[in-house]
């Protein structure tokens, strides 16, 4: 008995230490997130170059810049870390198992935007979900929102564009999964899967109950953070470049002619530039925050990262796997035709 409450005591206290750790931590993070900006703008004080010049303004976006993705990054990713271990693809498989279309899409959707994998993740999850029974059209659903509305998108949207801008995105990245997942299982498209995935038998879908403390969910977050950052943190800084190159030498007046609202055409251009290139939501966002602080149209340029990430090429290699030449077509269509719409309407909502 006294082993047992020494045990109990130590792992309270264990979990004291790490929950004042963490608060200290979190302390020390808004703290040095409010010194970026003078700390970048001394930093290029210090550098033989001209002040108010082209280079300066672009050496001062990269110096800001990359602290400030790269610390929201890292809070979002543990967060969401901690979250995800209330979560996993069995349990999500069970939750969707069943579920007829429409709030069966609904429901994906929201899912996605919960319990996000990577694009690795698309070829073995596919499988699962249909071989546990959850509708084509419900799959689709859950596969479009998974990465198109993942927690670091929302989050750094929020942190550098606004709250009304994240919002927004939400909901109309919402809608086109709902919608373009509602639209694929209207069409009955099953035939079109390759021959082995139909072959595929459902078997009994275990939920694992796992009981973990939150000093398992604090180390999951951390292990997230170590593996998500730790993967893309090349992206955020190519990406970080690019935008310090657009601040400081791209003519304000030259990108708002080309992605501006009056321009019809620029919507669909940015859709189909975006399809093969390969980014995630970290490396593009401060390409976005770039263009939009150029004077290009809102709708122009999310519909340009919505097409990065949802359309991308390497995707749709990965998912050639699993899906037919044809059936990939569809979902090129269905959810291009989506993000148009949503590239329009942003900048209609937002002009």
């Amino acid at each position: 008995m006294n082993s047992v409450t020494a045990s109990i005591n130590a792992a309270r206290r264990s979990q004291g230490v790490w929950f004042t750790g963490l608060a200290i931590t979190i302390g020390l993070w808004f703290v040095l997130y409010q010194q970026l900006l003078p700390l970048a703008q001394w930093m290029v004080a210090q550098m033989p170059i001209a002040p108010g010049s082209h280079l300066a303004s672009s050496v001062e976006f990269f110096f800001f810049d990359t602290p400030k993705v790269l610390m929201l990054l890292t809070l979002v990713v543990f967060a969401m870390g901690v979250v995800r271990t209330f979560f996993s693809p069995e349990r999500t498989r069970a939750l969707l198992a069943g579920k007829r279309e429409g709030l069966g899409n609904i429901a994906a959707a929201h899912l996605g935007v919960v319990t996000p994998f990577c694009s690795c993740s698309a070829v073995p999850l596919f499988v699962g979900f249909v071989s546990a029974g959850v509708p084509l059209g419900v799959t689709f659903s859950f596969l479009i929102a998974a990465p198109m509305i993942n927690e670091i998108a929302l989050g750094l949207l929020f942190a550098l564009v606004g709250w009304k801008v994240a919002l927004t995105y939400l909901g109309f990245g919402l809608t086109i999964a709902i919608v373009s997942g509602w639209v694929i299982g209207r069409l009955h498209l099953e035939h079109w899967l390759e021959p082995w995935v139909l072959k595929v038998r459902a078997g009994t879908v275990e939920i694992e109950d796992a009981h973990l403390s939150w000093i398992d969910r604090f180390e999951a977050g951390w292990d997230a953070v170590k593996e998500i950052v730790g993967k893309v943190w090349y992206w955020i800084i190519a990406g970080i470049a690019a935008g310090a190159l657009i601040h400081g030498y791209v003519p304000a007046e030259l990108l708002s002619g080309i992605m501006g609202a009056d321009s019809w055409w620029s919507v669909p251009a940015a859709v189909v530039l975006g399809i093969p290139m390969y980014s995630n939501a970290a490396g593009i966002i401060p390409v976005i925050e770039a263009l939009l602080g150029k004077g290009a149209a809102l709708g122009t340029v999310l519909a340009f990262m919505m097409s990065v990430i949802a359309l991308s090429l390497p995707e749709m290699i990965i998912l050639r796997k699993v899906l037919s030449i044809k059936l990939i077509a569809v979902f090129v269509g269905v959810v291009g035709a989506g993000i148009l719409a949503v590239g329009f309407l942003f900048n209609a909502l937002f002009s």
